[in-house]
């Protein structure tokens, strides 16, 4: 069972479009996702044109991928990487805690995290 960053059972992050390394909607991670796609985020416009800046366009769509494009307001997984180098940069969107996967913590402080929580209940 994967868990999230409480130590309770990780919830989706988004199935429409299909998040997540496995494109299952869970931010979840194998030691072949080098990009440890673990982070769940509300993105914003600021941070698509940011992460679009650092050269991975989030907001152009490609079909044969079946990816319709993000815009400000998707949830989307996120490598824990690129979202504490927009933390850094002031540019981090908001993420969902409970669907944030607890490997995330090996990177970052919960403390951190809760900065940027999106209350979903």
């Amino acid at each position: 069972m994967e868990l999230n960053i409480f130590g309770n059972p990780l919830i989706p992050c988004c199935t429409n479009p299909a998040t997540g390394y496995f494109r299952d909607g869970f931010c979840r991670t194998i030691s072949e996702d080098t990009g440890t796609h673990t982070v769940c985020a509300i993105v914003t416009q600021e941070f698509l044109n940011y992460s679009a800046s650092r050269g991975n366009d989030l907001m152009t769509p490609i079909p044969r991928w079946n990816f319709p494009g993000l815009q400000a307001g998707s949830s989307w997984c996120l490598c824990i990487s690129r979202w504490l180098e927009a933390e850094k940069a002031g540019k981090a969107p908001p993420i969902v805690l409970k669907a944030t996967h607890q490997k995330t913590l090996q990177y970052t402080s919960l403390e951190l995290l809760e900065k940027y929580a999106v209350i979903t209940e």
